[in-house]
């Protein structure tokens, strides 16, 4: 009979041990599925997160293409206006060119034309010069043919300046 009894308590005793390690396990496993389930919250959250964050890049990419394409004209034009900028810095120094050209020919006009004026001041004076010694001549000439002159002529009275 007390081996009955050992039996029996130690059946119980292994039915306590079963049943604690069974309930324990059934709130392990309790605990596991809230998790799971909180888990699987966190992993629609983060889904849905995810999505949301899609479709800002799409929203981005498509406003980055169009910054792009904007940057991309902005640079054609850019390109234009420095093409034009030396096509007008070339036009520019050919027009200096020209510039010093001209002033180069003017300063040699303006030169020549000084040159001319003074051989011209020079020339007029030695006409000057020639015409009054001429006048001079004629003049001396004139009182020699008047000493010889008949003063009763009237040609020879206006030649000789006599009234």
């Amino acid at each position: 009979m007390k081996l009955n009894y050992i039996f029996i308590f130690l059946g119980v005793g292994v039915m306590a041990v079963m049943l604690f390690q069974t309930v324990d396990r059934e709130f392990k496993l309790h605990n596991v599925k809230a998790g799971l389930v909180m888990t699987s919250e966190e992993v629609k959250k983060k889904e849905e997160d995810i999505a949301n964050l899609k479709t800002k890049i799409k929203g981005l990419k498509e406003s980055l293409s169009t910054i792009n394409s904007k940057m991309d004209t902005l640079r054609m034009k850019q390109e234009v206006a420095l093409k034009g900028t030396k096509d007008q810095e070339t036009k520019l120094e050919a027009c200096n060119k020209q510039k010093a050209d001209i002033v180069k020919k003017r300063t040699d006009i303006e030169s020549a034309s000084v040159k001319l004026h003074i051989d011209h001041q020079a020339t007029k004076t030695k006409a000057q010069q020639e015409i009054q010694s001429l006048k001079q001549q004629i003049l001396d000439r004139d009182k020699a043919i008047c000493a010889f002159a008949d003063t009763t002529n009237e040609q020879a009275r206006k030649l000789c300046g006599i009234i």
